[in-house]
């Protein structure tokens, strides 16, 4: 595998403490509560639903901040939003840890998809490294790099770039250049993929919401390929509106939003 500078986020040594506590910024519920969300949860109308929903339900104004998981748990432990919704469950659980944020709760569940390229017709349907069907993501993983097939990597720091790095590790597979490619940070994998008729894992919700018909599904339903979102308060920003959305997203009314969103399911409520 070629060599990467690490992907997990290198937080502060320095733990929460009360001088810490110091430096806490509060806001009113006059002022936008700052949602930082992974890109991908904008590009297939979640993180949107769930904004409009709670604002309805609420009358607060909700500002989305987009960016990468890792980027935008970087944000809430330096206090510059004052929650977020992410994909990227080692990087949460470390912050978590590390008492650098809080209140991480469950709030969605999807999963990730294998596409590609296909030729021919009807039961002719073929992809070049022939994963079609399959229901081992390992294996078709290490199809995929014994074919050379070209590969489009999710954007660095992405939850599906990380989830993409444990997938082939499992696979036991290191994916180089020149088939493996990455993508920009601000870039659509999805929309590269098509283009240079390439392979890539994208969640269901953004396949559903904008997938293009120059590729297919090819492998789906390993459970390895889950993708759970999470909610997390920062503990350096204090809006009085994280709370109350916290409470929202994990009652019905918010259950129901993320119910209704494509390719996501709401998980049981908590104590069942």
């Amino acid at each position: 595998m070629t060599r990467r500078r690490p992907l997990l986020l290198t937080f502060a040594a320095v733990l929460w403490t009360p001088a810490a506590a110091m430096a806490v910024q509060r806001k009113s519920m006059a002022d936008p509560m700052r949602l930082g969300v992974e890109r991908s949860l904008l590009a297939d109308g979640l993180a949107t639903r769930l904004q409009r929903g709670f604002g309805r339900d609420t009358g607060v104004a909700v500002q989305l901040v987009p960016g990468t998981s890792a980027s935008v748990l970087t944000a809430l432990e330096q206090g510059e939003i004052d929650a977020a919704l992410t994909d990227a469950p080692e990087l949460e659980t470390r912050l978590e840890k590390q008492g650098l944020a809080h209140d991480r709760r469950l709030i969605a569940t999807g999963d990730l998809l294998l596409v590609g390229p296909v030729s021919g017709q009807g039961r002719k349907r073929v992809d070049p490294a022939g994963v079609m069907g399959e229901r081992d993501i390992s294996a078709a993983l290490q199809r995929v790099a014994q074919a050379k097939a070209s590969f489009v990597s999710a954007p660095e720091g992405s939850g599906a770039y990380l989830a993409e790095l444990n997938l082939w590790r499992a696979a036991q597979t290191g994916p180089v250049a020149p088939w493996y490619t990455k993508t920009p940070e601000k870039d659509d994998a999805l929309a590269l993929a098509a283009a240079q008729s390439a392979y890539t894992l994208v969640e269901r919700g953004r396949w559903m919401a904008q997938g293009p018909r120059a590729l297919s599904v090819l492998v789906q339903g390993d459970p390895r390929m889950s993708v759970p979102v999470h909610f997390m308060q920062s503990f350096r920003s204090h809006h009085p509106a994280a709370k109350l959305f916290s409470k929202w997203i994990s009652g019905g009314p918010g259950r129901r939003v993320v119910a209704g969103a494509r390719g996501w399911q709401s998980p049981p409520p908590a104590g069942r």
